[in-house]
C-alpha cells in the first residue's frame, strides 16, 4: 500500500467520526493519540474543561525548541445528509474525488501527517516535530488559544508552523483577523409618549451603529499602500441587531451584532479602543444622565488572530522548498495561524482540497490533492535528517 493510500485508509477513518463542533471530539483525539503512541511519539491529550474535547499534541524527535508544527483542526461543521448524496460521516470514494464532512476542512491534512509519521518515526530528526491537533476552530479557534497558551507556560517554543487548511497546496502566508461582537444597551422602559423620561436602548444601539459606520471609514484611510489583501483594508459590519418590544415602548434593552476583520494588530487595537471609548465618553453619561443604572456591555464572541505577512518567516521558507513553490500568498478566510504567530512562532497556511468545497453538501478532496499533500510531509523528512 502506498503512503497516499494509507493516508486515504486513515481519511476514511476520521470522517466516521461526528466531531461536529457541537459535540465530543474525544474519539478522534483517542484514534490519533493510539496511533503516534504506537510509534513512540511523546503524546499530550489536553483535555477541555468538561471533558468532552480535548487537543492533542505530540513530537516525535528531540525535546527542546525550534521544532516543526503540523497543525489541524478535528472540528467540523453541521451535515444534513437529506442534503447529501451519500452519508456525509462516511467516506465516498468517486472518480478519483473522496467524498465526506470535513475530507477537505481538514481531516484530509491530518490523515496525510499520521500517515507520514511513520516515516518520522523511523530514525533519528535533527529537530522536533509536532502534531497539534485541535478543537472547536469552526466556532472561534477554542482549542488552538489554549494549546497556545499551554505551550507558552511550558516554555515550549516551535520555530515554524503548517497549518493544513485547505489551499490547493498553495502557501499562504497571510490572511485577516475575525473579532465578533455583541454589544447590549440596557434602557429604562417607559411610555411612548415622554420619550425623555426612559432611555432607549434601541436609539443608543443605533448611534453606536452610525460610529461604527464612522470607524469602517477611517479604517479604509490605514490601508498601507503594500497591503495585499482584498479588500486592502480592515473592515468593519453589523450582522444583526434586535431591540425593544412595541412601537409605543422605550425599549429596555438591544443588541448589535457586529465583526471586525483587521489586517494587523494596530488595527483591531485602535478599533476596539475607538468604539470602547465612544460608549465611556459619550453615549454612558448621556444615558446615566437620566437614570444611573443604564449601562452597555460588550462581548466578544470570537477573536481569532490574523496572520501577518512578514519578510522573515521560516515556515514559509521551508513549504516552499518542500513544494516547490516561490510564491505565497493571502487568503479572506482565517485560520489558527495567527495563534502560531502570536508566540513568536512562523506559520503559513498550506493544505489539500480546496476552500470552495469547505462548509458545503457533498464536500470532498481529491486523491491528487491528498498525494500532493503526503509528497510534501514526505520531503519534509528529509529536511528533518
Amino acid at each position: 500500500m502506498s503512503r497516499t493510500d494509507d493516508a486515504v485508509s486513515i481519511l476514511r477513518d476520521l470522517v466516521a467520526f461526528p466531531t461536529v463542533s457541537s459535540d465530543p471530539n474525544r474519539d478522534l483525539i483517542a484514534y490519533a493519540a493510539t496511533r503516534l503512541e504506537d510509534l513512540g511519539a511523546r503524546v499530550r491529550v489536553m483535555e477541555a474543561e468538561g471533558g468532552a474535547k480535548a487537543n492533542l499534541f505530540a513530537t516525535i524527535g528531540p525535546e527542546g525548541d525550534g521544532g516543526i508544527v503540523l497543525s489541524g483542526h478535528t472540528d467540523v461543521v453541521p451535515a444534513d445528509p437529506a442534503d447529501w448524496a451519500s452519508d456525509p460521516f462516511a467516506l465516498r470514494e468517486e472518480d478519483g474525488l473522496l467524498y465526506a464532512r470535513g475530507a477537505c476542512d481538514m481531516k484530509g491534512f491530518i490523515a496525510c501527517a499520521l500517515a507520514c509519521a511513520p516515516l518520522y518515526a523511523e530514525g533519528r530528526l535533527s529537530r522536533p516535530l509536532h502534531f497539534a491537533f485541535t478543537h472547536d476552530e469552526e466556532v472561534g479557534c477554542l482549542g488552538a488559544q489554549d494549546l497556545v497558551e499551554i505551550l507558552k507556560s511550558d516554555g515550549l517554543r516551535p520555530a515554524a508552523a503548517i497549518i493544513g487548511e485547505p489551499t490547493m497546496m498553495r502557501i499562504v502566508e497571510g490572511h485577516k483577523g475575525c473579532c465578533e461582537y455583541t454589544t447590549t444597551f440596557h434602557g429604562i422602559e417607559g411610555h411612548g409618549s415622554a420619550p425623555e423620561r426612559g432611555v432607549s436602548a434601541t436609539e443608543y444601539a443605533a448611534r453606536f451603529m452610525m460610529r461604527l459606520l464612522e470607524l469602517r471609514e477611517d479604517l479604509k484611510g490605514r490601508a498601507p499602500a503594500s497591503s495585499r489583501f482584498d479588500p486592502p483594508h480592515s473592515t468593519v459590519q453589523v450582522g444583526r441587531i434586535d431591540g425593544g418590544v412595541a412601537r409605543n415602548v422605550i425599549a429596555r434593552l438591544a443588541n448589535v451584532d457586529w465583526e471586525l476583520r483587521p489586517i494587523n494588530a494596530s488595527d483591531k487595537d485602535h478599533a476596539v479602543r475607538t468604539m470602547r471609548d465612544y460608549c465611556n465618553d459619550v453615549l454612558l453619561p448621556a444615558m446615566r444622565a437620566v437614570h444611573a443604572e443604564a449601562g452597555i456591555e460588550t462581548v466578544t464572541v470570537g477573536d481569532v488572530e490574523g496572520l501577518e505577512p512578514v519578510d522573515d518567516n521560516e515556515a514559509r521558507e521551508i513549504a516552499s522548498a518542500l513544494t516547490g513553490d516561490n510564491g505565497a500568498g493571502t487568503v479572506p478566510f482565517g485560520t489558527e495561524a495567527g495563534l502560531f504567530q502570536s508566540i513568536g512562532c512562523s506559520a503559513v497556511v498550506c493544505g489539500p482540497g480546496s476552500i470552495d468545497q469547505a462548509h458545503k453538501p457533498d464536500e470532498f478532496v481529491s486523491t491528487e490533492q491528498m498525494a500532493a499533500c503526503v509528497d510534501m510531509l514526505e520531503r519534509l523528512d528529509g529536511r528533518l535528517r
